[in-house]
C-alpha cells in the first residue's frame, strides 16, 4: 500500500515519515511527539480498554489525563492487544509501509510476543526500529526493569544534585525519560538518513534510558579519569565557573545569575555597584572564583539584596551582564519574551470541549516550520481510519474482539 495515497494529517520537514508508536509512558511517546511536531504520521498503538497508562499520570480534567495530551500531541490513536494474534496482525501490517517503529517495553518482550526486529525486517527491510529500556539490550542489568527515576540516580545525577549534608536530589520533573526522547528522535532520524542516503536497509537503535542523561552530565568521566575527582553535591554551584547560583531579590523573587566569562563578572560586579570584587585577590579570575565560590556568592548575595527583581534585570540590562528571572509557570504565562516567541501554544481539543494551552514545538524553520495540529487523541480514535480504511480490517471482526470502532 503506498503512503501517499493514505490519510496522514500531517506536513512539515518530516512530512511523509511515518512512525509506529507502540511503546508506553514516557521516553518513547516524548520521541514520536518530536518526530510528529515536525510532520512524521505518528499512529499510536494502545491497548484496548484502558490504552497507554500515561493517561492516568498527573492531573486530570473531567477524568482526562492532561499529561497524555501534552505527550501524544499529532498522533493517532489506534488499538491493539499486542499479547493476542489480532494484535500482532494489527502491527505487522503496520510496519509494513512504516520507516520507523518505536519500543520500549522490557528486554524480550517483543521477542515473546513474536515481534522482534527479524520477524517484521522480514515484512519491511527499511524498517528502523528504535528500542528504549531501562539500562539497554546488552550487560548484566539489562534484564532489569527500568524507569527514569531509577536513571536518574545510576546514571549520576542524584549524586551531584542537592546540597552535600542532605541525600541526593532527584528532579521535579521525568528527566531522564525527556532526554530519552529527544535522544531516540535524534536516533531515528540519524538512521533514516543512513538508510536514504547509504544502504537502503533499516536496523535496530538502541539505548538504556541512563545513557543520555550520563553523557549530558558534563565532564565527570574526564575528571576522574586524570584527576581522579569525584563531583559532590553543592546546591547550584557548578564545579567549573564561579558565580553560578541563584540569589534572591529585595522584594523576596529570585534570579539565576552566571558570570563564566570574566568580562561577564567584571559587568555584573559594575552593575551591581561593587566594582571592588574585580581586583579582589580571591576573584581576580574563574579558577580563582572556583575556589573561593562560597565567599563570592556572600558578596554577591549582599549586594543583589538591595534591589528588587524588576530593577536588578534592568540594571544588569544596562551593563550588558547576564541575569534571568527564576520563574514559576505563572510568571512563565505572563512573560513578555515567552509570549513574543510563541512558546506557548492553545489546541484545540475535542474531548476536553475547548482549547488546552501546552508547550509549543522547539525550534523555528524558515519554509517547513513544525506544528501542532491536535492534543492527545481519545483511544481508539482512529481505529475505523487506520484499521479498517487504510489496513482493510473487518469491522465486524474488530468488534467481536472488543475493539472500538468510531
Amino acid at each position: 500500500m503506498d503512503k501517499d495515497n493514505i490519510k496522514a494529517p500531517m506536513s512539515g520537514a518530516l512530512s511523509g515519515v511515518r512512525v509506529i508508536d507502540i511503546s508506553n509512558f514516557l521516553a518513547g511517546p516524548i520521541s514520536s511527539m518530536f518526530l510528529g511536531d515536525f510532520g512524521a504520521d505518528v499512529i499510536k498503538v494502545e491497548r484496548p480498554g484502558t490504552g497507554d497508562e500515561i493517561r492516568y499520570w498527573g492531573n486530570n480534567k473531567d477524568g482526562v489525563g492532561l499529561m497524555y495530551k501534552l505527550v501524544n500531541r499529532n498522533k493517532r490513536s489506534v488499538t491493539a492487544d499486542l499479547r493476542t494474534p489480532l494484535g500482532v496482525q494489527i502491527v505487522t501490517a503496520l510496519v509494513k509501509d512504516a520507516d520507523i517503529i518505536i519500543e520500549n517495553y522490557r528486554k524480550g518482550t517483543l521477542e515473546k510476543w513474536g515481534l522482534d526486529y527479524e520477524t517484521l525486517s522480514k515484512i519491511n527491510p527499511g524498517l528502523i526500529m528504535v528500542r528504549i529500556t531501562g539500562f539497554g539490550q546488552t550487560g548484566p542489568n539489562s534484564h532489569r526493569p527500568g524507569f527514569g527515576t531509577l536513571a536518574e540516580g545510576y546514571a549520576g545525577f542524584a549524586s551531584i544534585t542537592g546540597y552535600s549534608d542532605r541525600p541526593p536530589l532527584l528532579p521535579g520533573f521525568g528527566l531522564a525519560d525527556e532526554t530519552s526522547g529527544l535522544m531516540g528522535a535524534y536516533l531515528a532520524l540519524a538512521a533514516l538518513r543512513e538508510r536514504d542516503q547509504n544502504s537502503g536497509r533499516g536496523q535496530i537503535v538502541e539505548f538504556g534510558i541512563y545513557e543520555p542523561l550520563f553523557t549530558l552530565l558534563g565532564p565527570q568521566v574526564v575528571d576522574y579519569d586524570q584527576l581522579g575527582i569525584i563531583q559532590e553535591r553543592n546546591g547550584s554551584r557548578l564545579p567549573f565557573t564561579a558565580p553560578r547560583n541563584t540569589y534572591r531579590t529585595k522584594d523576596d523573587k529570585w534570579v539565576s545569575i552566571s558570570g563564566s566569562a570574566q568580562s561577564t563578572f567584571e559587568r555584573m560586579c559594575k552593575a551591581l555597584h561593587v566594582p571592588d570584587l574585580i581586583n579582589d585577590p580571591r576573584f581576580l579570575d574563574n579558577r580563582l572564583r572556583i575556589q573561593n565560590a562560597e565567599a563570592l556568592d556572600d558578596a554577591l548575595q549582599n549586594a543583589i539584596l538591595a534591589f528588587d527583581r524588576d530593577t536588578l534585570i534592568e540594571l544588569f540590562d544596562e551593563f550588558g551582564a547576564a541575569v534571568a528571572a527564576c520563574n514559576n509557570i505563572a510568571e512563565i504565562f505572563e512573560d513578555p519574551h515567552f509570549i513574543a516567541r510563541g512558546n506557548i501554544v492553545a489546541v484545540e481539543d475535542s474531548e476536553l470541549k475547548g482549547p488546552l494551552k501546552m508547550q509549543n514545538v522547539v525550534g523555528n524553520f524558515s519554509r517547513t516550520p513544525g506544528e501542532i495540529k491536535h492534543a492527545g487523541p481519545k483511544l481508539g480514535e482512529h481505529n475505523r481510519e487506520v484499521l479498517i480504511d487504510m489496513l482493510g480490517f473487518d469491522a465486524d471482526m474488530l468488534e467481536n474482539e472488543g475493539y472500538e470502532i468510531g
